[in-house]
């Protein structure tokens, strides 16, 4: 048992060297030998964990999702529209904190994209986000929120939207303020709510 405990905890040491690097040089500057140099360790007892960067990839996105469910969020304040807009502005750079993750999810995009396994498993991810924007828009749709409609079109239209808006935040922090990122999800999701005929 003491065997396994050192184990979880150098596993947990090495997640944590993982971390630090991605979250200072992103997934390129993401190696083996960076993740030891932060470690403080050998090369050798990094590849105890990892085979090779692929794991150390898949691992390092493994953390990202985790630490971006486990931040702080703002809480939905009710049911539908309040929720969908509540996780759209939770997606959003509006932080610090919120535009280091995203900086760091953004640059994950090239290494999934290249590879067959981590473009499956980054697939999933996406599919699971729609999925909880989809709930959110069934849920305005029954209160009479949003207008009839298909809900993965809704899911679809609030995460590219949201994503669009992600990477100009990135890009030009001082155009895209927190102010102006809330003010743009609002007005995207007042348009979504107007029926079709006043669009």
């Amino acid at each position: 048992m003491p065997a396994r405990a050192d184990h979880d905890a150098r596993r947990g040491d090495v997640s944590a060297a993982v971390w630090q690097v991605l979250a200072e040089h992103g997934f390129g500057g993401l190696t083996l030998r960076a993740v030891a140099a932060a470690l403080g360790a050998s090369t050798g007892l990094v590849t105890h964990y990892f085979a090779g960067k692929r794991e150390l990839i898949a691992h390092a996105l493994d953390i990202l999702e985790a630490r971006t469910t486990d931040r702080p969020r703002q809480a939905a304040p009710g049911p539908g529209l309040p929720a969908l807009r509540t996780h759209l502005l939770n997606i959003l750079p509006l932080t610090p904190d919120g535009a280091a993750m995203n900086r760091i999810w953004v640059g994950s995009w090239d290494v999934a994209l290249s590879d067959p396994a981590l473009y499956a498993a980054q697939t999933a991810r996406y599919q699971r986000i729609r999925d909880v924007l989809r709930g959110c828009a069934v849920d305005a749709q029954g209160l009479g929120q949003l207008p009839p409609g298909d809900p993965d079109d809704l899911a679809t239209a609030a995460l590219s939207f949201t994503h669009g808006l992600v990477v100009q935040a990135l890009f030009d922090p001082d155009r895209f303020t927190p102010a102006r990122q809330t003010r743009l999800t609002d007005d995207f999701l007042a348009a979504l709510a107007r029926p079709a005929s006043a669009r």
